[in-house]
């Protein structure tokens, strides 16, 4: 069979690409790379949060998808809105890989970082965490592809920056990594390490083998109830929401989840475990619970 991958163009982006590439090729099919240039491309002179809306890294590919131009998409799981268009279906979720966030800043941990340092990140649920652990410090936006991101540290633009471990590790830079942050402590985005694999929802050859090809169901479930969270809290780029599910035992899920202001100034926190055979249950109820102690009052803040 062959296959056409829709994929953004960042270095990470290709990596991850290929690594589906490489899994389809070696079931026999040929692969060929649709890159595709999505709004969040596009913007790189202003933070996400301020651009709006969800989607900002699959509209386009998504769009490829319903016109038959590809025939599959990947994703970081992270940048995937709760709810896919009509008419696609995400066929796999893949192995994670380290699920936390981590501090490039050429050796000292985040308790060493001198008063007033400047760290860069894109993410308000990074930084609403962060400054509610050190209010001392200076956290300015910070686009841009992983080696932009980190020759911005090495360069002094920065002092540091915070970036996902998962991004860090496939592209061989793990050398960079200073810190990594407790997931306990940091708790990542939601879907954060995964990949999706997202497809026309009636091409069933084609989910068949990209199941067969990458899926891993452990995984797939924790990413579930993490999306099924953010699902019921309907949050976007504009709100610091995290979410963090892991396997307790074969059965057993448990999911940690947080909704803040970007100032750091109010955090709140919910956690509980549940059936892995209904991951979204899980979510759904965490997001339940985050909003009557007073993520209602968040969200109805950020979005007035």
């Amino acid at each position: 069979m062959k296959l056409v991958i829709a994929t953004r163009g960042s270095e990470l982006a290709l990596w991850q690409a290929h690594h589906v590439e490489g899994r389809l090729q070696a079931l026999g099919h040929t692969i060929e790379l649709r890159v595709i240039k999505t709004t969040g491309d596009k913007i790189l002179d202003r933070p996400l949060a301020e651009v709006g809306g969800k989607g900002l890294f699959v509209k386009e590919i998504e769009q490829a998808l319903l016109d038959t131009s590809a025939d599959l998409a990947v994703h970081s799981m992270k940048d995937v809105p709760a709810d896919l268009a009509p008419g696609l279906t995400m066929a796999a979720v893949s192995e994670r890989e380290d699920v936390r966030d981590a501090l490039v800043s050429g050796g000292a941990t985040f308790a060493e970082l001198p008063a007033g340092a400047r760290v860069g990140t894109s993410s308000l649920r990074r930084v609403c965490q962060l400054r509610a652990l050190r209010g001392d410090l200076t956290f300015v936006p910070l686009r841009g592809n992983v080696p932009t991101r980190i020759d911005k540290v090495s360069t002094g633009q920065v002092d540091a920056a915070v970036l996902a471990a998962a991004g860090l590790r496939r592209l061989g830079r793990a050398g960079a990594i200073s810190e990594l942050f407790d997931p306990a402590t940091i708790i990542p985005a939601g879907g954060q390490g995964a990949l999706g694999i997202e497809t026309r929802a009636g091409d069933h050859a084609i989910i068949a083998e990209v199941r067969r090809a990458l899926h891993h169901e452990a995984d797939a479930a924790c990413v579930a109830a993490e999306r099924a969270l953010l699902a019921r809290l309907g949050g976007g780029c504009q709100t610091p929401l995290a979410a963090h599910a892991r396997l307790l035992n074969p059965d057993t899920l448990e999911l940690r989840a947080l909704v803040g202001r970007p100032d750091g100034s109010e955090l709140i926190r919910a956690e509980r475990v549940g059936s892995v055979t209904d991951p979204a249950a899980l979510g759904s109820a965490v997001g339940t619970e985050l909003l009557s102690r007073g993520a209602e009052r968040i969200l109805r803040d950020l979005a007035g």
